[in-house]
């Protein structure tokens, strides 16, 4: 990490905030989101007061709420462990990406 960038000494803190700033960032979009929708889905009687609190889903919708999950944590954990400087993080790992994508 270059100096411009170091706002702690060990750079796992720095890593470990730039984690809890993106799920507070994330969380803060989501709720916002979704309680608008809730609002608008509500207001114009599409849907009941309470239908998102006794939902159900199926397996197949299950399932996907799982990966939904899953690809999300994995997405924060790829912010503990990405490399190089705070100025292009990941930037070794993208180009990896590429080539890879390039070879199949």
């Amino acid at each position: 990490m270059t100096a411009e960038f170091a706002y702690f000494t060990d750079p796992h803190v720095g890593k470990l905030l730039d984690l809890v700033l993106q799920l507070a960032t994330e969380l803060h979009v989501t709720d916002r989101r979704l309680r608008t929708l809730e609002t608008v889905l509500t207001r114009q009687g599409v849907l009941a007061p309470a239908a998102i609190d006794t939902f159900e889903p199926d397996d197949r919708e299950r399932e996907a709420l799982e990966t939904g999950r899953d690809r999300y944590l994995d997405r924060l954990a790829r912010i503990i462990a990405e490399a190089g400087p705070a100025e292009h993080p990941m930037r070794g790992q993208w180009e990896q990406r590429l080539q890879d994508k390039r070879a199949a």
